[in-house]
């Protein structure tokens, strides 16, 4: 995975997903004396540093959530945008019948806010290339945020 995972137990930087009970789930980068906030509570970010993926954890007020490695398509479904994107069910298919994997240079027309340039960068791993135009401005650099965001953006 490239979103900076850096191994079995939760380290500073890491993006992790915390999903709560009611599957409402938060995806954030890992920095030690931040909070997240959430009407179910505070959880501290130094208090996830070091605990093993998956463990369960509890806010401030006792609420549950699970710590997690986000998952590519919940990290499509929860891209900052500013365009409407795809989801991963046409984004499947896309890189199905395009055969898209390892090592392809990519070009995409209309990188939105950068949901398929996710995928597209994702599937053509560290050897691989997407190559994206953009005609709005303001929509290229959300793209670029978001594709550093999760760390892909090297890829594009």
């Amino acid at each position: 995975m490239s979103w900076n995972i850096s191994g079995i137990t939760v380290q500073e930087g890491d993006l992790v997903q915390l999903v709560g009970v009611s599957f409402k789930s938060y995806i954030f980068k890992l920095e030690a004396g931040k909070e997240l906030h959430t009407h179910r509570g505070v959880v501290k970010h130094s208090d996830l540093i070091g605990l093993a993926w998956g463990t369960q954890v509890f806010s401030h007020m006792g609420s549950s959530f699970f710590l997690l490695q986000p998952s590519l398509p919940d990290l499509i479904k929860n891209t900052p945008r500013a365009t409407q994107i795809l989801y991963p069910k046409d984004i499947a298919q896309i890189l199905m019948v395009m055969g898209i994997g390892p090592g392809q240079t990519v070009l995409e027309a209309g990188t939105g806010s950068g949901g398929l340039t996710t995928a597209l960068a994702h599937s053509v791993g560290p050897q691989g290339k997407v190559i994206s135009y953009e005609y709005r401005e303001e929509h290229q650099l959300k793209a670029i945020k978001n594709l550093e965001r999760i760390g892909l953006a090297d890829r594009v």
